[in-house]
């Protein structure tokens, strides 16, 4: 069984592994020339999973923000010709955000540059210690509980 002090240790080593991924992440797109923020990056990411271009209200539901969040995000990956916004072909009063084929190369340069970082931040483990550590954070990452 586990103490609040080794809880409260592995929080801290979570949290510091997860500052290391960024950096390395942030490293890996400034030297690919790609000025992009996390929000817009998380929000270009949350676009592309959508079947068919989503409603803003879709995103802030799906990102757990405010709309006006959302508008602020498209405002600046629509200024970099990342989306764009398209009138729904049923409901002319609702507007719909899709992918450009910029928008698109940006989501291929943020995997690449996610791949990467991992490697980065993973190369001290084994090919075992990776999957095992996979299959850890799947458990958390999948388990009921508190959600932020």
């Amino acid at each position: 069984m586990s103490t609040p002090d080794a809880d409260g240790l592995l929080a801290e080593q979570l949290l510091r592994l997860t500052r290391r991924l960024h950096r390395s992440q942030k490293r890996q797109l400034e030297s690919a020339g790609m000025a992009i923020t996390p929000a817009q990056s998380r929000l270009l990411r949350t676009v592309a999973h959508f079947e068919e271009p989503p409603r803003m209200a879709d995103l802030a539901d799906r990102l757990e923000v405010v709309p006006r969040a959302v508008t602020s995000l498209v405002d600046g990956l629509e200024a970099g010709g990342r989306v764009r916004r398209v009138p729904d072909p049923t409901n002319r009063r609702v507007t719909r955000i899709e992918l450009t084929d910029t928008g698109r190369t940006t989501l291929r340069t943020l995997r690449d540059a996610r791949r990467a970082a991992a490697e980065d931040v993973l190369a001290p483990l084994t090919a075992e210690q990776r999957e095992v550590l996979a299959g850890l954070l799947s458990t958390l990452v999948d388990s009921p509980g508190p959600r932020c």
